[in-house]
C-alpha cells in the first residue's frame, strides 16, 4: 500500500466521520459535504488500487 492509498482511505473515513455526524445532529450540508468527501476518497483509492495492480502485472 502507498502513500496515496493511506492517505485515500484516511479521507474516506473522515467523510465518513463527517456523514454520520450531520446525520446525528440534523446538519443537511455536512452529511452531504461527507458523503461527498468518502465518495471521492474512495473513487481515488480504487483507483490506485488499479493502478498498483497493472504494476503487478507489468
Amino acid at each position: 500500500m502507498n502513500k496515496k492509498q493511506i492517505k485515500g482511505r484516511v479521507k474516506a473515513v473522515k467523510g465518513r466521520i463527517r456523514e454520520a455526524t450531520g446525520k446525528l445532529i440534523g446538519n443537511k450540508a455536512m452529511q452531504r459535504k461527507g458523503l461527498v468527501e468518502k465518495s471521492v476518497a474512495e473513487k481515488k483509492v480504487l483507483y490506485e488500487d488499479l493502478k498498483a495492480d497493472f504494476r503487478k502485472l507489468a
